[in-house]
């Protein structure tokens, strides 16, 4: 398996007493040579999912369950100089570009299948 995300969740410190759950119990495995698409309405927690698998989550961010394996090697004993080694070189996040977006009047099966 490249990739395993078991029950991953991140929760964000939102002020006293105040905890928003950008993501909450999200699985899923991606088999090398695979394709993985993300895919949901703005602010589903899409981003933060991709921030919490590759450990770029804000300061005032936790994680208080899941664990994701890269290459059967669980991420969360990675120190920051390991994960920097990994990020760019072995695993990545392709950002949001407004100009090539999906387009909300068509459908995104239709946008995403191949001529």
């Amino acid at each position: 398996m490249l990739l395993s995300v078991n029950n991953l969740s991140t929760h964000f410190n939102a002020g006293p007493g105040k905890i928003a759950r950008a993501v909450d119990g999200v699985s899923f495995d991606l088999q090398q040579g695979k394709t993985l698409a993300l895919v949901g309405e703005s602010g589903c927690g899409k981003t933060q999912t991709a921030f919490s698998i590759i450990k770029l989550i804000a300061e005032n961010g936790f994680h208080p369950s899941g664990k994701v394996f890269f290459e059967d090697q669980d991420l969360s004993e990675l120190d920051e100089k390991e994960m920097c080694q990994l990020r760019g070189n072995d695993i990545a996040m392709i950002f949001q570009e407004p100009m090539t977006s999906l387009n909300p009047l068509f459908r995104i099966g239709d946008q995403l299948q191949e001529p």
